[in-house]
């Protein structure tokens, strides 16, 4: 049974229905009794079921990695004798095991934190669950994330090895019909998937592509 909700009238309603969602969400509960940061923890977890991308000893770099739940995720499946880097614009509380970098991944100031971190070598899985603010126009809204998809997808082709594999959020419609096509020719195998952890009402799926070719 859903719990009811009691809120202040000064809230909004778009506020009440956040909360009531938050509440009557199985994957909050469920990620706060197992200590992830996020419910998103468990897109993840049911996308590296399906393609088990996530190997132990491998080099992960998490764009968009804020509050760091994926992180979480990718700790468990790499191990100690892995990496992970997180790359977000807002802070990460620290993570044992974990290295966060703030700042825009875009930027030189970011990419050059990672070379120095990364050492010269390539990585073996990037991820971007990167969502930008949504306007409530669709076909604007399409766009700005297609636009994150695509720095998200050439940041790939720079720091991927051979055979690794690129994970990113796009909206309902898929990839773009371009950008798609260029993924493909990247990547031996290429896909969308939309994880049960994820909403319902919510747009948004996921591009996974393994296999990159160099």
């Amino acid at each position: 049974m859903a719990k009811e909700l009691k809120t202040p009238k000064k809230f909004k309603s778009s506020s009440q229905l956040w909360l009531k969602r938050q509440i009557n969400d199985p994957y909050v509960a469920k990620a706060r009794k197992e200590g992830y940061r996020s419910r998103a923890a468990y897109k993840l977890l049911e996308m590296d079921d399906a393609i088990k991308c996530l190997k132990r000893g491998a080099i992960v770099v998490d764009l968009g990695a804020a509050p760091g739940s994926w992180a979480q995720v990718v700790l468990e499946k790499v191990g100690l004798k892995g990496m992970v880097i997180g790359i977000d614009l807002l802070p990460i509380a620290p993570m044992a095991g974990a290295e966060f970098i703030e700042g825009d991944f875009t930027e030189d100031k970011p990419l050059q934190q990672l070379e120095k971190l990364l050492y010269g070598k390539k990585v073996d899985v990037v991820l971007s669950d990167m969502a930008a603010n949504t306007t409530g126009h669709n076909q604007t809204d399409h766009l700005r994330i297609m636009n994150l998809c695509s720095l998200a997808f050439e940041f790939s082709k720079d720091h991927l090895k051979e055979g690794g594999s690129f994970i990113c959020k796009v909206f309902a419609g898929g990839t773009e019909s371009q950008l798609l096509s260029e993924i493909k020719k990247s990547f031996s195998s290429v896909k969308h998937i939309k994880p049960s952890a994820s909403r319902k009402e919510s747009a948004e799926i996921y591009l996974v592509a393994k296999g990159f070719k160099g």
